[in-house]
């Protein structure tokens, strides 16, 4: 009498890996593929190009990792394979996931390049060659510039955390980087969310590519809408410091119709204690532009606007929309609270209205074919709550294009020799003749002084913290 077993579709056994990788992943313990590596390897492993969406924590690192070390062949002993990364840390990580999963090959060597440490010893081993280059894009490209490191052999091209190295600024160095990449690589792409940004990228640098989408739950923009009548005027800015307090959130946007009311309500918000900034057609370019990079950086939680001056206004992870007053146009409504819910969470949508403004919400249950029910605004004590502050500050750099610095430089000069983590950097942005630099308020110090110390493109530039 035979019997069989059968391999289940999620099992790693059912994908035909090399068998040095399969015994590999079960002294591991990795039986069963996460949904990600389920929905992605297969079609790696054919040689597809392949776009993968997924939050921190899905698997991607192995996802990508076993494809390309499937790939490999290591008796040919050169850079077949580049990963890049967005910081020092994930680069680090990433190279360290991958030598646990190359531990049944002989003879594979991983090198890391990132900025931060010094450049000398990484020429050198480069010089003694490398199977799989782990690395910035700051850092990769100044080795393709100086003609360190060739890529000419690459057929298997990593872009992990995507999105964060755009948020970054490493646009330009990508492109720089990948375009010293054979055609016929294989080009692999992780992102935890899809900006346009991300999807024009892909458009130019992959061909025909499979897109997966895994998400944490339910990937679909929810907006939950909420409506609160208040009986005058008078009573509208209680009501909105009621409803930030009672919604601690990272992000919000509170709509006005009018500049006047965007001056007042900032004013009166920074006056309580909260981290906010204005936004109105009387501002200059200049500080139009810093307002928008400082709230999109999270340096600071709340943005008071109006309709006009937010046209552009692109906030990926924006928690909360609050209405100061309903839109004087229903199309205006649905396009405020628009801007919160994207990449698969919950939007927060809050709207303020007095019996003056009842006909508005009629047009608007009209539009939205909905019934509108107010509720009753949160009963809490505004002196006893701790106002919601930005965790991100900014540090201007007197130092741009024009002086050829780049988002690694700024990085690189952050992170160098006991400097602060890659991780407590956010958003850079390099403009002509200054730059801007997010890191957590936790950093902030430690951050200036190495900017004021430290050297980008062989000269120190002055760097302060920007502040209202």
């Amino acid at each position: 009498m035979s019997t069989t077993t059968t391999t289940s579709p999620l099992a790693f056994t059912s994908l035909g890996l090399k068998q040095d990788l399969v015994s590999n992943l079960s002294s591991l313990g990795y039986e069963q593929m996460t949904p990600i590596q389920a929905k992605t390897l297969p079609e790696m492993l054919k040689g597809k190009d392949v776009i993968g969406e997924g939050q921190t924590g899905s698997g991607k690192t192995a996802a990508f990792g076993l494809a390309l070390l499937n790939k490999l062949e290591v008796k040919r002993f050169r850079i077949q394979s580049l990963v890049i990364c967005p910081t020092r840390e994930l680069a680090d990580q990433v190279a360290k996931e991958l030598r646990k999963l190359a531990r049944g090959i002989h003879n594979i060597k991983i090198l890391t390049l990132c900025g931060g440490t010094p450049f000398g010893p990484q020429i050198g081993s480069l010089e003694h060659g490398a199977h799989i280059i782990v690395g910035t894009p700051g850092r990769l490209e100044e080795h393709v510039i100086k003609g360190t490191l060739s890529l000419e052999n690459v057929d298997l091209l990593v872009l992990d955390e995507a999105d964060r190295m755009l948020e970054m600024g490493f646009q330009a160095a990508l492109d720089n980087i990948v375009r010293r990449t054979p055609l016929d690589r294989q080009t692999l792409l992780f992102s935890a969310t899809f900006p346009e940004q991300i999807k024009s990228i892909s458009e130019s640098i992959m061909t025909d590519p499979i897109m997966v989408k895994v998400a944490s739950s339910e990937n679909k923009s929810t907006i939950s809408q909420t409506f609160f009548k208040i009986g005058n005027d008078e009573e509208r800015l209680d009501a909105l410091r009621l409803l930030l307090l009672d919604t601690q959130v990272e992000s919000t946007v509170i709509f006005c119709n009018t500049k006047k009311d965007v001056k007042q309500v900032a004013d009166s918000l920074h006056f309580d204690g909260f981290s906010v900034l204005a936004l109105h057609g009387d501002l200059e370019q200049r500080d139009r532009d810093q307002t928008l990079l400082r709230f999109a950086n999270k340096s600071a939680s709340i943005l008071v606007a109006t309709d006009v001056a937010a046209r552009g206004l692109d906030i990926d992870s924006l928690d909360l929309v609050i209405n100061f007053h309903i839109a004087r146009d229903s199309e205006v409504h649905v396009h405020r609270i628009g801007r919160t819910g994207r990449a698969g969470s919950t939007g927060l949508a809050y709207s303020l209205y007095s019996d003056k403004e009842s006909y508005k919400v009629g047009l608007l249950e009209d539009y939205l074919e909905a019934v509108i029910a107010p509720e009753p605004l949160p009963s809490l004590s505004v002196l006893a709550h701790q106002r919601p502050q930005a965790k991100m500050a900014t540090i201007q750099i007197d130092g741009g294009k024009k002086q050829k610095v780049r988002p690694g430089d700024i990085l690189g000069a952050l992170t160098g020799d006991n400097g602060i983590q890659g991780s407590q950097v956010g958003k850079i942005s390099v403009l002509d003749n200054k730059a801007y630099v997010a890191v957590t308020k936790s950093a902030l110090n430690l951050a200036l002084k190495k900017l004021a110390k430290g050297k980008m493109k062989g000269r120190t530039f002055n760097a302060r913290h920007l502040t209202n």
